[in-house]
């Protein structure tokens, strides 16, 4: 193996400060009476915690989890002591309750914090890192619509690390189609209810890392209505516990399988299955028939924490292979004639720089977007009034699906070019890049395939509350753009910009007419492409922000890496947007007409 130095945690710190404090202004939200027990020094403090755990316990553990041969055996899962190790360090620095408010026990951190540490955390080990964000989603959840009971007996003993979480959606004869769940729950006279069916692709429902799973299981009644509104949100423990907690006794939960993947091997995935023996006891959320709505808190939770995996692999990939191109001699410059002369580091081959100017683009631009997600959670937690939490609320909708797709859908490119750089040393396992684009290849497809976000942004994102989210975000893109117009050097990405807006406002009226005037089937065969237009558009707003905090940095490389990124990706990746919108507007049918019998 080609000794490389890369020891770094991926991402660079000052790029991470950069993006925290400079360009979302993380200490002004310090000011606000919500997150005024907290300072600089502590959010800083607590970023170390997270690259000395990163670099302590899930570095090391990243090519053995990636391999470890998981077994079940009697209804068990063992997993590695130093994936143990590293849940038992996170759990005593305290990041699984830095999001929640105080009132249920938590830190009540920014979640711009949390994000930034989930960063460093995925680009170390996503695979390890799945485990607390599963918890986290899952916690969240009973903190919004549990019980005073439920909170206390389930979502404490997640915050404080004792229980670990799931959600149990997917069915082997339904896949993400939720309305044909087929799961039953049954009252059983006591206030609980009975259980009885099988879901797939469960991740993290079996494993030895704590007391007690708690599943977040989608079930319907005997008297459901059809569709998803008939489905109710059940918790499903692995152990019944007694009142001080302490499991008593193994729930009829059982997994029957494990699912062998391509990547994302670490996450133990299986089949989860309810009621062999007819006492799968679960506990009905909230009220009856009200699950998709619940369950849609947590999902659109973990959408965004897919984006940002997604872009922690990213970052990943290309700080491996920049270090690689940088130490890696071969080849001499087309101008080099001499055979003799010494070769050079292939990062001096503009061939190799234009692949990591894309990978850096994509990375960054992608983290840019979720730690702008992240700021938008924030800015209704803190907000002054109604208005301002319901337009960050609007907003963060809005950007749900873009901020899942985007960098999961570009990052199968970008970490594609990581072993391209490489070139046949990336395509062999002694070097990560290959596990970053296996791992990679997950995100597009679980929570909620591309195609699904597509047909949520356009089918009904865009069209919500008469359109409110569709104007706030254009009007928000277009008065960055405005002002960022006045300075003088961004000026020409600026008006490109507000081009693009005007030209994705025009296809969207013209996608939404057709949505009546030709029906939803016509009008929706393509967006999966709008989407990644829009996705497209809003990266670039977020570069061009980043661009003009850069501008303000003193002058040096740090500050031209960043202009020239966001030059790229005006140049080279909105026209490609641009050409997408053009021809969505005039409504071509080619995608619509195909009939499977032509294929």
């Amino acid at each position: 193996m080609l000794a490389v130095s890369t020891t770094a945690i991926a991402p660079r710190r000052r790029d991470l400060d950069f993006h925290v404090y400079d360009v979302l202004g993380l200490e002004a939200l310090l000011e606000t009476p919500y997150f005024a027990e907290h300072d600089r020094a502590t959010l800083d403090a607590i970023l170390d915690t997270a690259y000395a755990i990163a670099a302590d316990h899930y570095a090391p553990l990243a090519a053995e989890l990636d391999a470890f041969p998981f077994e079940l055996k009697d209804g068990s899962i063992a997993t590695p002591a130093g994936l143990k190790a590293a849940m038992k360090a996170l759990v005593e620095a305290g990041f699984l309750e830095a999001s929640f408010p105080a009132e249920h026990g938590g830190l009540q951190l920014p979640s711009m914090l949390w994000t930034a540490a989930s960063l460093v955390f995925s680009a170390t080990n996503n695979n390890a890192n799945a485990y607390a964000f599963l918890t986290i989603g899952a916690a969240h959840l009973l903190a919004a619509f549990g019980d005073d009971q439920q909170r206390e007996r389930w979502m404490k003993p997640m915050i404080a690390g004792r229980y670990f979480g799931t959600m149990a959606l997917s069915e082997p004869q339904a896949g993400s189609s939720l309305s044909d769940v087929a799961t039953k729950a049954v009252p059983a006279g006591d206030g609980t209810y009975r259980l009885e069916g099988s879901k797939m692709w469960i991740s993290a429902a079996e494993h030895d890392l704590t007391e007690n799973i708690v599943n977040l299981v989608l079930a319907k009644l005997p008297d459901a209505p059809p569709g998803v509104k008939g489905i109710s949100l059940f918790i499903v423990p692995k152990y019944l516990v007694d009142e001080s907690g302490k499991p008593v006794k193994r729930n009829d939960a059982v997994v029957t399988g494990i699912n062998h993947k391509l990547g994302q091997r670490g996450v133990i995935n299986t089949v989860l299955t309810f009621g062999a023996t007819g006492e799968c006891v679960g506990y009905l959320v909230g009220a009856p028939h009200d699950g998709m709505r619940q369950m849609f808190h947590m999902m659109n939770e973990a959408r965004v924490a897919v984006g940002a995996g997604a872009v922690a692999l990213n970052l990943a990939a290309f700080e491996y292979a920049l270090q690689y191109a940088k130490d890696r001699p071969q080849g001499r410059l087309p101008s080099d004639k001499n055979p003799l002369s010494p070769p050079v580091s292939i990062v001096e081959h503009a061939d190799v720089r234009a692949m990591l100017l894309r990978q850096k683009a994509i990375a960054e631009g992608g983290m840019a977007l979720v730690l702008y997600c992240a700021k938008l959670v924030d800015l209704a937690a803190c907000a002054r009034d109604e208005a301002q939490r319901r337009d960050a609320e609007l907003l963060l909708d809005v950007l749900t699906p873009i901020a899942k797709t985007w960098p999961s859908e570009h990052g199968i490119e970008s970490t594609s070019l990581a072993i391209q750089v490489l070139g046949g040393y990336g395509y062999s396992p002694e070097y990560p890049v290959e596990r970053y684009f296996r791992d990679q290849r997950l995100n597009p497809i679980h929570e909620g395939t591309t195609g699904i976000q597509g047909l949520d942004l356009l089918g009904r994102k865009v069209r919500m509350h008469g359109g409110a989210g569709l104007r706030l975000a254009l009007d928000t893109i277009a008065r960055d753009a405005l002002r960022i117009a006045a300075v003088a050097p961004l000026a020409a990405e600026a008006g490109q910009l507000s081009a693009a807006c005007a030209a994705l406002a025009s296809v969207t009226r013209t996608l939404l007419e057709a949505q009546i005037d030709l029906g939803p089937d016509r009008a929706l065969a393509e967006s999966t492409a709008y989407l990644d237009a829009f996705g497209t558009i809003v990266v670039a707003w977020r570069w061009l922000v980043v661009a003009e905090s850069a501008r303000a940095l003193p002058a040096g490389d740090f500050a031209a890496g960043k202009l020239a990124a966001c030059c790229y990706f005006f140049r080279y990746e909105l026209p490609v947007a641009e050409l997408t919108l053009a021809r969505l507007g005039k409504l071509d049918d080619l995608i619509f007409t195909v009939r499977p019998e032509m294929l």
